[in-house]
């Protein structure tokens, strides 16, 4: 691929263990930051870097009843660093003994492509929180599936940008999803979908996108044989622009790059946290959305009419929600992962 690009290094890791694993990735977590907790892993994962890495560099997931951690950037050398002591995973009230991991580690990804290709999401991608949520609710039924399109490209952007990444071409996605009528999600009434979808740009397995990512929300899975990217040489002669013959598809959105909102930190803190003390402690929540730009046009959409009665009816899971305690504590804390999971 292109060398103007910076590699990023990501690294995932797959763990055999003797048990199948029926945990949350909270917990799993909180095993983890007790286990090694003088290692640079724990503020990886309990909140500390989250002014300073507005994506998480480290992610959990279960996935099939095994567990997987999938790093990125900074967060590799944290994960390559605990797994050759990574041999127990204690949960108090049951151990698994770690047989061996399989490790991938690559450093071509989090590049765009001149193809499109296919990815699957193998946990609900969380498109829409309640600001999201409200303005997806205001839309006619033709209009939804762009404006989903538009957060998914706005969201690679984004990953590409924390990744240190300027893309000098604009991303083209396209969702498909079973419904457009979101499953209702945790206790902040967040949207979610299940699907695929297809892009200009190649992303790591088991990566996270939307919100919910540290809850292991968001998993993508590449639906393409690592082989057919050999066009990392093909890419540098010819660039990464799309093919003109693809770019006709009418269910295709392009995404301009330029008019992607950044994210704004002041003093410390994002943009995107603005009054969050205010709410509630909890760091886990809508931690890594992006601002839309609700200026993006809506193109090419598909005709699927008005709402009907019974798509109002169904739309009730954008309620809002009743506002959290101010008692609550770091959903990364090891004393939160016992109260609620009892370690």
């Amino acid at each position: 691929m292109s060398s103007k690009y910076p590699k990023v290094p990501t690294i995932t890791v797959r763990v055999f263990t003797d048990k199948p694993v029926r945990k949350t990735p909270y917990q799993v977590k909180g095993v983890l930051m007790r286990k090694f907790h003088d290692r640079e892993i724990v503020p990886m994962l309990d909140g500390s870097y989250r002014d300073k890495f507005l994506y998480p560099r480290i992610q959990v997931k279960i996935l099939n009843e095994q567990i997987y951690f999938v790093a990125v950037s900074e967060g590799v050398n944290p994960i390559k660093d605990i797994l050759s002591n990574l041999d127990t995973l204690d949960f108090g009230n049951i151990t698994f003994e770690v047989s061996d991991t399989e490790i991938e580690e690559e450093e071509d990804y989090f590049k765009p492509l001149s193809k499109l290709i296919s990815y699957k999401f193998v946990t609900p991608w969380i498109a829409l929180n309640q600001a999201t949520g409200n303005r997806y609710r205001s839309l006619k039924n033709e209009e939804r599936t762009s404006y989903l399109n538009s957060l998914l490209g706005q969201n690679i952007v984004f990953m590409s940008r924390e990744m240190g990444i300027e893309l000098e071409s604009n991303i083209y996605t396209k969702v498909k999803l079973p419904s457009l009528f979101p499953k209702t999600v945790d206790e902040n009434n967040w949207g979610a979908f299940d699907g695929e979808f297809e892009t200009n740009f190649i992303l790591p397995n088991y990566l996270g996108i939307g919100n919910g990512i540290t809850r292991g929300y968001g998993t993508i899975l590449g639906l393409y044989e690592p082989e057919s990217l050999s066009e990392k040489e093909e890419t540098s002669k010819k660039g990464t622009e799309l093919d003109i013959a693809l770019m006709d598809d009418p269910e295709l959105q392009e995404i301009d790059v330029q008019k992607v909102p950044r994210p704004k930190k002041t003093n410390g803190k994002s943009k995107f946290r603005k009054n969050k003390s205010k709410r509630t402690k909890k760091i886990l929540s809508e931690e890594f959305d992006i601002e839309v730009d609700e200026t993006t046009k809506i193109k090419n959409p598909s005709k699927q009419g008005g709402k009907s009665k019974s798509s109002k009816k169904r739309e009730k899971w954008n309620k809002p929600n009743s506002k959290p305690s101010d008692n609550e504590t770091n959903f990364n804390s090891e004393e939160y992962h016992k109260k609620q999971h009892s370690f």
